[in-house]
């Protein structure tokens, strides 16, 4: 028997109308911004934070998908040894809060790294080719940065593996056949299926980073979330404050989530045709 098609209401219950109340709450907010000063200054200091946080998460959430892509690859290798290194990492580094890894890697990790560098470059220091480098040298943007590659990494790892996996075996039985090497399968046969499968958790992982970056803020990292808080700090202005810092993340992970959601409408389309 044919489906039958919903009843007329059902589609206008699916009317985005939580959207359409957002635009006028935003478009209320954006007005009280330009009419009020105090908003106004307000939001031109925390506004100074949001190239700051835009360069973190996309540094950040390519290099964790870089690295998340090469977990999930050894997570899939035919080398057992490979494949336990893979799942103690994600195991690992997933059951580790995001802030406790934010703080290791910057007060343990960037420590470290700078001792094992000075150790592997003492011949051209004696030499005096090199100048010994400090550990005030590693700008805290980065150590964050870092710990937000290694955390989010973990997660992309899995996202990957599950979408590797998701393509039918047969048809990479059937690339081995026409003898396309290793890469070439995954270039040309898997990635292309696997990737309609990826990318939903992976563009939910992208929007999650955005807010997650609000972390670097507890070093001090000139973010909208530290920007806020230095001025709510200073001026006592706590309301009008995280008021603003709440409605430029709002702005920028509910566009973020639209595009990206447009993205994918448009990747199911693909597939249709």
């Amino acid at each position: 028997m044919a489906p039958h098609p919903p009843p007329s209401g059902h589609s206008k219950g699916d009317y985005p109308w939580w959207l359409v109340a957002l635009v006028a709450i935003g478009v209320v907010l954006a007005a009280v911004i330009i009419t009020n000063d105090i908003y106004a200054q307000v939001f031109r200091t925390v506004f100074n934070g949001v190239g700051v946080t835009i360069f973190v998460t996309l540094v950040g959430f390519a290099l964790a998908t870089l690295l998340g892509l090469g977990i999930a690859l050894l997570g899939l290798s035919d080398s057992v040894v490979l494949r336990q290194i893979s799942r103690f990492y994600v195991e690992v580094i997933r059951g580790v809060p995001m802030l406790v890894l934010l703080f290791y890697v910057a007060f343990v990790g960037a420590p470290g790294i700078v001792a094992a560098y000075n150790f592997l470059t003492s011949p051209l220091v004696e030499a005096g080719l090199s100048e010994p480098v400090m550990v005030r040298d590693f700008s805290l943007m980065w150590r964050a940065i870092i710990a937000l590659m290694i955390g989010y990494s973990s997660f992309i790892a899995e996202v990957f593996r599950a979408g590797i996996q998701s393509v039918d075996q047969g048809q990479i039985e059937a690339a081995k056949a026409l003898g396309l090497s290793r890469y070439h399968r995954f270039r040309f046969v898997i990635f292309p299926q696997a990737i309609r499968v990826i990318f939903p958790p992976l563009s939910n992982d992208f929007v999650a980073m955005v807010k997650d970056s609000s972390l670097v803020s507890v070093l001090g990292v000139s973010d909208i979330t530290q920007m806020g808080k230095v001025y709510a700090s200073g001026s006592f202005r706590f309301f009008e404050t995280y008021s603003i810092v709440t409605y430029i993340y709002l702005i920028l992970t509910i566009g973020l989530s639209l595009a990206l959601r447009q993205v994918e409408k448009r990747m199911r389309g693909k597939d249709r045709r």
